[in-house]
């Protein structure tokens, strides 16, 4: 089957020299303290941001790794204090370490609120590539997994995140001479926040927008047809540079937001291509488009796909099968699709 040309990103990737609990001075206003938790989903690890002099706003906190905790801390210059430890969202990349520097600085939390949906298990509605995924690289992925730390094993959503102080869309949290305004971005994940910090006009964009990659969109708490929208909310804006949580600072951001929209705009197109022969299943493509990617990246690859899929079936270009034709019931990871006349 012929594909069309896929989009391209020009990703920012290079974090240059840095050294793991170390503080970075990397704008004016801006530390940054990289926790050691690099995956092949975080990047190099989580960006922990430390905003103003004195009294300081510390973002995403990271993981519940004491040592990153303690690196933080050591950030700080004599004197100075926490007063706002400020969550993009709630997954354990970013929020759990939270709780821990709330009761060491006795600052105040504040989030979008908790986690909502959460995926309910179903050993039968699971992505099966073991016929693209040899045993030997099984064996190694299974190695590395092992080797992890215990606190970083345990990937997903943090259900336990309460924040002090719920924001919502355009609340402003002050301090000591800086200024951060909460954008609500649903889309990665329903309670995903950006923060604006209006002195210096760039934006903390948690994984909503990275430079190193494009976001996950997991059903059921990420929406694609939200992801797309808080994409274009984004437009909206001037800001001169984004700080995601992983990876380098982005120095274009409008530019590189429309490409991420164009690309998932070509992503969406390549799904209907690999339907027009027949119905099949996300598993049967997603080895074919994320064929140049690590292959541990097809799982949450493949989250994205059923949200396109999703996103298809609700506007009426798709619907499920099940053995008897079309109305298959509820779209699932392992549901067979096809087109309707509509696409």
């Amino acid at each position: 089957m012929e594909q069309p040309m896929p989009v391209t990103i020009e990703h920012y990737r290079d974090l240059g020299e840095f050294d793991y609990g170390a503080c970075d001075q990397v704008s004016p206003m801006i530390r940054r303290v990289i926790c050691k938790n690099p995956t092949p989903f975080t990047y190099r690890g989580t960006g922990t941001y430390i905003v103003g002099r004195g009294e300081v706003a510390v973002i995403d906190a990271g993981p519940p790794l004491a040592s990153h905790l303690d690196d933080v801390l050591a950030a700080l210059e004599p004197g100075e204090t926490v007063g706002a430890a400020l969550v993009t969202h709630t997954h354990s990349d970013h929020s759990p370490l939270t709780g821990d520097l709330v009761a060491a600085t006795g600052a105040l939390s504040y989030g979008y609120g908790p986690h909502a949906s959460v995926w309910k298990l179903d050993p039968d509605d699971r992505v099966d590539f073991s016929g693209y995924i040899s045993a030997e690289e099984q064996e190694k992925y299974q190695a590395e997994f092992d080797e992890l730390p215990e606190e970083l094993k345990r990937e997903g959503a943090d259900t336990e995140f309460v924040p002090d102080v719920a924001l919502v869309d355009g609340d402003i949290v002050a301090g000591d001479g800086w200024t951060l305004r909460a954008v609500h971005t649903p889309g990665h994940c329903s309670n995903h926040l950006c923060y604006e910090l209006l002195e210096e006009n760039s934006l903390f964009s948690g994984d909503h927008v990275m430079g190193w990659a494009t976001s996950v969109v997991g059903p059921p708490d990420g929406s694609m047809q939200d992801y797309l929208d808080s994409l274009a909310k984004l437009l909206e804006f001037d800001h001169e540079r984004y700080w995601p949580t992983h990876g380098p600072p982005i120095p274009e951001p409008t530019a590189y937001v429309r490409s991420f929209i164009a690309h998932r705009s070509d992503r969406e197109q390549q799904i209907i291509e690999h339907l027009r022969p027949g119905p099949c299943r996300i598993a049967d493509f997603v080895p074919k488009m994320y064929e140049a990617y690590d292959k541990r990246l097809w799982y949450p690859a493949a989250s994205s796909v059923y949200a396109h899929m999703l996103h298809l079936v609700e506007s009426g270009r798709a619907r499920v099968l099940d053995a008897d034709g079309p109305d298959g019931g509820e779209p699932k990871l392992t549901s067979v699709y096809e087109l309707t006349a509509a696409a």
